[in-house]
């Protein structure tokens, strides 16, 4: 059992399905209406509550304060492990896994950043009162999926690629399931670089390689990846 895993099983015993919290606020002599940027602010407030929630039990971690990957390292001794990245969602998932351009990126330079894991918390929200209704843990892998026109489902606005976008990953049936490895992932990223016309004449020809290459270095193991066309037959049904 890793660290996330840890944290995640003393989440459940700890009984915090159903923990409740009021963001309401006055500025001056004004009350701020926390709903317009509900998603935003209940995001943070959620991330300081389980720093705060590990400090108070001496669960070993370091709350990464600034707007990057990991949210948390659970290794305090080796920040090239154990990353945690939290994401909230009211109803359905409405965040961004992470900025696509940028992800391709990092996981060449970082490659343990494929191997994050990701604490998911669904809340309600009524008259300023947050109530945590559900908890999972995930791979990153895990909360992606293909989509009706990418091999991984992005948010694509005017021809451009923003932002890696979530899968359904609790639904019991989808048209788009979430990917089952690592590998799976990945072939539908380099899939999605050759399909994307900016990263199709620029990084496409050699991504894949290149984070082959760097995973190697970092694990000491070859990564195998399959041909999407071998495989997308498993992520859109």
């Amino acid at each position: 059992m890793n660290a996330a895993e840890e944290l995640f099983e003393k989440l459940q015993q700890g009984n915090v399905i159903g923990l409740q919290g009021k963001s309401d606020a006055c500025f001056g002599d004004f009350p701020i209406d926390f709903e317009k940027n509900r998603d935003y602010i209940v995001g943070n407030i959620l991330e300081e509550w389980l720093g705060k929630w590990m400090d108070s039990r001496g669960i070993p971690n370091i709350h990464n304060e600034r707007q990057e990957s990991p949210d948390f390292w659970l290794n305090p001794d080796d920040l090239e492990s154990d990353w945690l990245e939290v994401k909230s969602f009211t109803k359905s998932p409405n965040f961004d896994v992470a900025a696509f351009r940028s992800f391709l990126n990092l996981v060449i330079e970082k490659p343990w950043k494929l191997h994050s894991k990701i604490l998911l918390i669904e809340y309600s929200m009524e008259k300023g009162v947050v109530t945590i209704e559900k908890m999972w843990l995930k791979n990153l892998w895990e909360i992606c999926s293909s989509s009706e026109r990418w091999p991984v489902k992005v948010q694509c606005k005017s021809g451009v690629i923003n932002n890696i976008r979530p899968a359904l990953w609790y639904a019991q049936n989808t048209k788009f399931p979430a990917f089952k490895c690592l590998e799976h992932f990945i072939s539908a990223l380099d899939e999605t670089t050759y399909a994307y016309h900016d990263t199709r004449a620029t990084i496409a020809e050699r991504w894949l390689s290149n984070l082959i290459d760097s995973y190697k270095r970092h694990y000491g193991k070859e990564l195998v990846i399959p041909r999407w066309t071998d495989i997308k037959g498993e992520y859109i049904i």
